[in-house]
């Protein structure tokens, strides 16, 4: 590993060629490995969460996989996402996404470790990144529904991602129309230049651009960082041109962009000017110094009232709460109402508006949902209701765009909802379409703005046209909470939380909606009636154990049918389920009884004296206990057992055939008829439950589990003692055991 790090390095110092008049600085980070995991769902990704700060140049991520110990491990492909602002969104299964569900798959790269090696390594470079959140996502290929053993030798893999910067320390801020003068060389020229509030436009001009020989200076302007998407970029090509500009039409809000100017001339020093202009649009009015809260809160809460009078009164009256009064000296050219953020538990919050909004076609209506870092991990939901006996003139419908770090504030037909720099998204209800959802997984971490605006019919006067529109907008840990065939869990990586669904009953998807390989109803009840019913193959061995006096015996294997019928009862993935008691507990017992069960029965066979043996009995129970809390699907907790279990039945039978001078036990018949029919049993029942269970089959290869292991029962136990009456009662209960303790000692005496 050092020699990688050595190299990675070295590379770095003698990365691409930067400006040389600026003060660079480096920075490492470093991430734990991580075991990856077959792809079968988000649930499954191994997720990475890098920082990237302010004024950085470059980033090169090493990334490492390493293959761990395995058998006959071949060629291994292991696909890596990369995202700026949220968790990448993925679809390596090629899965449809739920109604309404609108993104904008990751960047990824596909690693590739040969069979005949252990290790990739491999650099990946991101040139004048976007500062803030990065996330990588690291799994191996699709799950094949094969069942792993904890503790067998398997292939796995290792990832870890480490990040090298480089940061520029003091780089030219460009002033509002203040020209910056700059001599460019072979190496690009960096500019950082801040985009306040409310602006519409932003202008970098190259002026007075000169070379000794020719008159093309070849120059290109590029605004903007990376974010491996589409269009967050804006480049310009100035060749042939000595004054040329660059504009970003709706720039991002409240942030820092880089510009960047380089020539195609090699070899050349270019002598030029460059300056900015930030153009700023449309302001909301100021609210009130006496906004009052309480009015506002009850206007959220009152029920809606059915007339379109009253509707109107209520977004008046909002109006006037919010300042947005007819004589202001201020010019209104949008309506900004009061957005409440109402946070209830992890990544579950809701954005409190007024419940009728009045949307008219004059001005837009935006409104301003501010997100933490923390809510990206989520899934946004914006719904939108119109109320259709509120329209009001030649109304088409009322479109919505959704937007991130700046709004739009001009909606028309023709118009998209992108911004400068990122892409938004659309929404429209009309009188046909009252309702409008749209869900967005792993939403930026950014401020996000909906407008809204009333879209007029093209033959009638446009400028008295409105309609009243509901809308309701969160965030939630998952799309609808998986439905009724996922369950939504929350994964964390380090510090951060995010959500991820997990489908059963072969469903699929983001938010397992996707049927193409759902179980059918007659297929989850066939293996719930396989999974429950098999265990009743337990009955013969509790009766055998009951007639030869193995009382203890037969009440352990009543234990292990019992909570192992319920259990796979509780575990069904689907609709046919049924739950006695809290799943975990079932479980418990259910794979405790299993193996106390294998532990007593060949204690058993070893006829041991009675407080020897129920003395091995609780103590080996405890210690199964201890070791199941401990770890549940562990190979040892079964392997243990039967291995110390086998040791003291092996030598009790070694000290009984020296004693007795022949092979015990000595008769043939118990050899063939019994012991010999057991233990294929068992090994048939264990090499289907070890080798050949999968997600596919296991409803019946678990079954045939079941049926294996009770018929080694019935063929292993130990025949009844001679002074044991069949069932193991004396003739007089009541006495049972002073009875049979007299009968033993007076037969010792004589």
């Amino acid at each position: 590993m050092e020699k990688y790090f050595a190299l990675c390095l070295l590379l770095y110092v003698f990365a691409g060629s930067f400006a040389e008049d600026l003060t660079y600085s480096n920075g490492f980070y470093s991430k734990a490995p991580q075991r990856l995991s077959k792809y079968s769902g988000f649930g499954n990704v191994r997720l990475q969460h890098f920082r990237v700060p302010e004024d950085a140049v470059l980033v090169r991520w090493l990334l490492t996989v390493s293959r761990g110990s395995g058998l006959n491990c071949g060629d291994q492909n292991i696909t890596v996402h990369f995202r700026a602002g949220a968790p990448p969104v993925i679809n390596p299964l090629g899965t449809a996404f739920p109604n309404s569900t609108s993104v904008s798959l990751a960047h990824n790269l596909t690693l590739i470790i040969p069979s005949g090696q252990s290790s990739n390594v491999t650099l990946f470079n991101v040139t004048h990144p976007k500062p803030g959140d990065w996330f990588l996502a690291a799994h191996l290929p699709k799950d094949e529904g094969k069942i792993e053993q904890q503790g067998l030798p398997s292939c796995s893999y290792l990832f870890q991602a480490q990040l090298f910067l480089r940061r520029a320390a003091d780089l030219p801020i460009l002033q509002h129309n203040i020209p910056l003068y700059q001599t460019l060389t072979t190496a690009p020229a960096l500019f950082k230049v801040f985009v306040p509030e409310f602006s519409s436009r932003l202008d970098v001009f190259i002026l007075n651009c000169s070379v000794k020989l020719g008159n093309d200076c070849g120059l290109s302007v590029t605004v903007g960082s990376s974010t491996l998407r589409e269009g967050s970029e804006v480049k310009q090509n100035c060749s042939g041109l000595e004054s040329c500009s660059a504009s970003v039409l709706i720039p991002p809000w409240n942030s820092w962009l880089l510009v960047m100017v380089e020539t195609s001339q090699p070899n050349t020093t270019i002598p030029f000017s460059i300056s900015a202009n930030v153009t700023v649009g449309c302001k909301p009015l100021s609210v009130s110094s006496d906004f009052n809260t309480s009015a506002f809160i009850r206007t959220i809460i009152a029920p809606q009232s059915n007339s379109s009078g009253s509707l109107n009164d209520t977004s008046v009256s909002m109006r006037d709460q919010m300042g947005l009064h007819a004589n202001s000296s201020e010019p209104m050219c949008m309506k900004s109402p009061s957005v409440f953020r109402d946070e209830q538990d992890v990544l579950s919050l809701r954005f409190i508006v007024s419940s009728n909004l009045t949307v008219t076609s004059d001005l837009p209506t935006v409104l301003t949902l501010e997100q933490s870092p923390g809510d990206s991990g989520g899934t946004f939901v914006v719904q939108l209701n119109l109320n259709t006996s509120s329209l009001v003139g030649g109304f088409a419908h009322v479109k919505a765009c959704l937007t991130a770090t700046a709004p739009l504030l001009h909606l028309n037909r023709s118009q998209t909802c992108a911004t400068g720099l990122m892409q938004g998204y659309s929404l429209s209800v009309s009188s046909k379409e009252s309702q409008a959802l749209l869900r967005i997984p792993f939403p930026d971490a950014a401020v996000w703005y909906l407008s809204l605006q009333t879209v007029c019919n093209d033959s009638v006067d446009c400028r008295n046209a409105s309609a009243i529109v509901s809308v309701s907008v969160s965030v939630s840990a998952c799309i609808d909470d998986c439905g009724p065939y996922g369950e939504c869990r929350l994964q964390r990586t380090h510090s951060y939380l995010y959500g991820a669904c997990v489908c059963k009953a072969g469903w699929q998807g983001w938010g397992c909606t996707d049927g193409a390989t759902a179980q059918s109803y007659s297929r989850q009840l066939a293996a719930a009636l396989f999974l429950t019913f098999s265990n009743f193959f337990f009955i013969p061995p509790i009766v055998v154990a009951l007639y030869r006096g193995y009382h203890t015996e037969a009440a352990i294997y009543f234990f292990t049918m019992f909570f192992s019928t319920f259990y796979h009862a509780c575990d069904q993935p689907g609709v046919t389920v049924m739950c006695i008691m809290d799943y975990d507990t079932l479980q418990f017992c259910d794979f405790l009884g299993s193996v106390v069960s294998v532990w007593v029965t060949i204690v058993c066979m070893a006829r041991l004296q009675d407080p020897v043996k129920y003395l091995l009995f609780m103590a080996g129970t405890l210690i199964i206990s201890m070791a199941m809390q401990l770890d549940r699907r562990g190979l040892w907790n079964l392997l243990g057992p039967v291995l110390f279990a086998l040791v003291i039945m092996v030598t009790s039978w070694v000290y009984r055939g020296v004693k007795r001078h022949q092979c015990y036990p000595p008769l043939w018949r118990r050899w063939v008829l019994f012991l010999l029919p057991g233990i294929v049993s068992a090994l048939i029942g264990v090499c289907v439950y070890v080798f050949a269970q999968t997600d596919s089959n296991y409803y019946y290869t678990h079954s045939i589990w079941h049926v294996m292991v009770a018929t080694s029962v019935v063929f292993l136990l130990p025949p009844r003692e001679k002074h044991v009456p069949p069932w193991g009662w004396t003739n007089k209960i009541c006495s049972y055991r002073r009875c049979k303790n007299e009968k033993v000692e007076h037969y010792t005496v004589n």
